[in-house]
């Protein structure tokens, strides 16, 4: 009996709890990133919602935000005044209310909203 023990092969246990722990980790990375992308989104729409308080303070808006039409920006062009939109060429912008004769008030990507020239701007 002590020979036959001596060569007996035993298998650690080890290898198969960290197969096991292997398999873990890549379901709670997946959960991880599931979680990671809905908090990215709630922290995007809490700063859209605060520049859309900014912007309603700016400009003394009170009517509802509902895009007019979907423009592109021809070229870039920096911000003068504060409440210009700093445009950069081929940027998609939302025209939400057309106020002045020359100027349209638009929204971009980031949320942010300002003055556009209609020059600058191309409809479809």
């Amino acid at each position: 009996r002590g020979k036959d023990e001596k060569y007996k092969v035993r298998m650690p246990k080890f290898r198969m709890v960290r197969e096991y722990k292997d398999k873990r980790r890549s379901i709670d990375d997946v959960e991880r990133n599931i979680f990671k992308f809905k908090k990215s989104s709630e922290e995007k729409s809490k700063k859209m919602e605060k520049e859309e308080k900014l912007f309603r303070e700016t400009f003394m808006y009170d009517k509802e935000i509902r895009v007019l039409a979907t423009a592109t920006a021809g070229c870039s062009v920096p911000s003068q005044r504060r409440a210009d939109l700093p445009v950069t060429a081929g940027e998609q912008l939302d025209v939400i209310d057309a106020v002045q004769g020359h100027a349209v008030i638009c929204r971009n990507a980031q949320g942010r909203y300002g003055y556009v020239l209609v020059e600058h701007l191309n409809f479809r």
